[in-house]
């Protein structure tokens, strides 16, 4: 979850084939050897071009889909980074990220429970209020 000093969460829209377009945060997958602290900074990094240290926020969820015709089974971390500026640098997206997230914005919280988009997780504005509430500190 990437705010910015307006309080504002960042989120990518995606454009795939046979879906309708949605929202989701930055992130990713774990390479190799990785641990998620590690794979949450580095996915931040080639998604925004931010340096940061992001915290976990002890939110932790199993998700199962299908996506470009594979299964995907995956263990999402949640962490939190207050960013200190709103510039997103997408020059680190790879191929399909360039493909099919082609559009980013900065939403206010009040936007994500009206957003004509999906956006997921589906609960997002509630784990917003939740990191607002806690002055962006980490909620265990």
């Amino acid at each position: 979850m990437l705010l910015n000093a307006e309080n504002r969460l960042l989120l990518f829209r995606y454009d795939t084939e046979g879906y309708p377009p949605f929202w989701i945060m930055p992130g990713g997958e774990c390479d190799a050897g990785e641990g998620y602290p590690q794979a949450a900074r580095r996915e931040l990094l080639e998604e925004t071009g931010i340096v940061a240290e992001p915290r976990p926020i002890q939110v932790v969820r199993e998700a199962e889909y299908v996506y470009d015709g594979e299964p995907v089974k995956s263990i999402e971390h949640f962490f939190f980074h207050r960013a200190a500026v709103s510039r997103i640098d997408t020059s680190g997206h790879t191929e399909l990220e360039r493909r099919v997230m082609q559009e980013h914005r900065w939403f206010i919280p009040a936007e994500l429970r009206e957003w004509p988009e999906t956006i997921y997780p589906r609960d997002i504005a509630a784990l917003v209020e939740r990191i607002l509430g806690h002055g962006g500190a980490d909620t265990r």
